[in-house]
């Protein structure tokens, strides 16, 4: 029976290998999250096999059972070896330090961890290894600022900004004419030579790397003029999306 109908059940480390406890609170079906502080690894297995064939969700948290916890202590790239080691349970971190409450969220937020604990006191007898409300709204704000550092995106190349755009295209090498080149002509690495800084609509190195036959002009370019998109016949070099690009890109 759920005496408080908890949605989550938490089991300290002291408990994680107490299986009068551990069975009794599988009979409820709850999700359960069990801190592993001092819990060998193969009662970590057994946890996992147990809550899997009952078919209950188990969140795992990395916890150093001293308390509090000391930096060299901490041992955060055990979060690296639970991930490993068990990919289809959440992997969380309970956190017990006296004095830096956000320098391992951070760490850990930035290796995968979504779930954390921390233990909070009101005043009365506060133990070294909790928490103050001022103390977690500082923790709270390590948790915010680790979240914008990291991003939303983790499986897929992410969306470059303007200002970061503008930033590399400010530092590309356009693409000059060494000599008077007429139209029909395809050019070859002595007709050219780079510099910075990029004109508008000009080629660039990220362009002429493209190159697999020759570009063919279809304008002629006087010497020293920079090679612009619309002086060589690139069908089949550059789409409508790379063109409009790279003919608004580049200083006017």
């Amino acid at each position: 029976m759920c005496y408080f109908d908890l949605p989550i059940i938490k089991v300290a480390s002291v408990d994680s290998s107490d299986w009068f406890l551990i069975e009794k609170i599988a009979e409820t079906m709850r999700p359960v999250i069990v801190s592993t502080g001092g819990t060998a690894l193969e009662d970590i297995d057994r946890l996992v096999d147990f809550f899997d064939t009952q078919n209950i969700p188990l969140a795992i948290n990395h916890c150093i059972a001293s308390y509090p916890a000391e930096d060299y202590e901490l041992e955060l790239n055990q979060i690296d070896f639970l991930m490993n080691r068990y990919p289809n349970n959440v992997i969380g971190y309970s956190s017990h330090e006296q004095f830096d409450w956000s320098s391992s969220l951070l760490i850990a937020y930035a290796k995968g961890v979504r779930l954390f604990e921390r233990h909070i006191d009101i005043g009365l007898g506060i133990s070294p290894y909790s928490s103050l409300p001022n103390q977690i709204d500082e923790w709270f704000k390590a948790y915010k600022k680790a979240k914008t550092m990291c991003g939303e995106v983790d499986n897929s190349r992410k969306t470059f900004s303007e200002k970061e755009r503008e930033y590399l295209d400010s530092h590309l090498r356009g693409i000059y004419a060494a000599r008077d080149i007429d139209c029909g002509y395809i050019l070859s690495k002595e007709d050219i030579y780079l510099a910075i800084p990029l004109q508008k609509g000009q080629l660039s190195t990220r362009e002429i790397s493209l190159n697999r036959k020759g570009l063919k002009l279809i304008k002629p370019c006087k010497k020293d003029a920079p090679l612009t998109i619309d002086m060589v016949e690139a069908e089949y070099l550059f789409d409508e999306t790379q063109k409009k690009y790279i003919e608004n890109r580049g200083l006017k």
